[in-house]
């Protein structure tokens, strides 16, 4: 193996000059364990430690307390985690590496002991019937409180505040969470968005919420240091059921999205076997592709070599890489020199401390 690998060929992202495209995926590791969900110093270790990817996108960061809905995750809302967070800036920084934070609210994924023993908040009073990971361990979702036009736009002055936190923090950019089942999914899928006034209803009303955030964000950071996540063919997972209307809502959104002078758009392939289902799409980076205008990044169960294909054939600019960069944390300089990869520890991605975060040596320490 070498450089001459479509993976290790530098990019240019919004105005920023990135030496691979072996991107970090954002992945939640449930480690800031603390009063106020603060990051602290083996946060800085950690990605300091993944700082050769090509751009690291943190993990989800809730934009308030409202945005919670699982244990021990950091946010980007108050004044000591956006200290935490500067630390964790300059150290990647410090390695010449560029790092993004996802922005992020969970909606009714969430569970009323994270909110005092209030319902969280969703655009319509669905239950996602799904799992919450308290301080208690898993339990129930339960129906979510359905946002008013007045939390609508306390939300969408959230994400900004939070984008603007983001750049005081230091981050070279921050990309939106609208995937997965969270906030902004819900507001897109018909199942879990019963709202009958303009966030509602059509498609363009179930996208409103998205555009409303991308515009009130980039009122306070440069547009072009903004990208966003979609997850299309989510399906029967994280209380998404998708319908006809489902793949015509994400043409939609990503064609609007071309108005936009974006960092990137970041998409997913199907989590589960859709293939049985018609009106959903079974590879998502071809069929968007041609419809997006901009720095096209791609997620879901790829290797080196399906990720060298997928650039190669020209349907993808960049792949982000999960559970490898979590044992691997050089994985591009494994990749340059055809290294073997180390397995990674399942039942350590979410419990607090050191042990299987920040343990994992580097090819040359290994």
């Amino acid at each position: 193996m070498s450089k001459n690998q479509a993976l290790l060929k530098p990019i240019k992202v919004g105005d920023l000059e990135l030496p691979n495209r072996v991107f970090m995926a954002p992945m939640t590791r449930s480690r800031a364990a603390n009063e106020g969900n603060v990051p602290f110093d083996i946060h800085e270790t950690y990605y300091r430690q993944r700082a050769s990817s090509g751009l690291i996108i943190s993990e989800g960061s809730q934009v308030s307390e409202r945005a919670v809905g699982y244990i021990n995750t950091p946010g980007i809302y108050s004044s000591e985690q956006v200290e935490g967070w500067k630390k964790v800036t300059k150290a990647v920084h410090d390695e010449n590496g560029h790092i993004f934070i996802q922005i992020w609210h969970v909606g009714r994924v969430s569970h009323p002991d994270f909110h005092d023993g209030e319902l969280p908040l969703a655009p319509s009073a669905v239950n996602p019937n799904s799992k919450s990971f308290t301080p208690q361990g898993f339990k129930e979702t339960v129906a979510p409180k359905a946002m008013t036009l007045d939390e609508i736009q306390q939300t969408i002055q959230d994400f900004k505040n939070a984008a603007r936190n983001a750049m005081e923090a230091g981050f070279d950019g921050i990309e939106i969470h609208s995937s997965n089942g969270y906030l902004f999914h819900q507001f897109f899928n018909q199942s879990s968005n019963q709202r009958t006034d303009e966030y509602g209803g059509s498609i363009e009303n179930r996208a409103r919420f998205l555009f409303d955030v991308l515009d009130a964000i980039k009122e306070v950071m440069p547009e072009n240091r903004i990208g966003l996540r979609l997850n299309p063919s989510l399906h029967g997972i994280f209380g998404m059921e998708a319908d006809e209307e489902t793949m015509p809502t994400f043409d939609h959104i990503v064609n609007k999205l071309n108005d936009y002078d974006l960092a990137y758009l970041h998409l997913s392939e199907p989590f589960t076997d859709v293939s049985g289902i018609p009106f959903l799409e079974t590879q998502i980076a071809k069929r968007y592709r041609p419809m997006y205008k901009g720095v096209l990044v791609i997620n879901s169960n790829f290797d080196q070599e399906s990720g060298n294909k997928v650039i190669e054939d020209g349907f993808a600019d960049a792949v982000a890489f999960g559970k490898p960069f979590i044992s691997n944390p050089d994985l591009p300089i494994r990749f340059e020199k055809g290294a073997e990869l180390a397995d990674y520890d399942q039942d350590t991605f979410y419990t607090p401390g050191e042990k299987g975060y920040i343990d994992y040596p580097s090819l040359e320490e290994s």
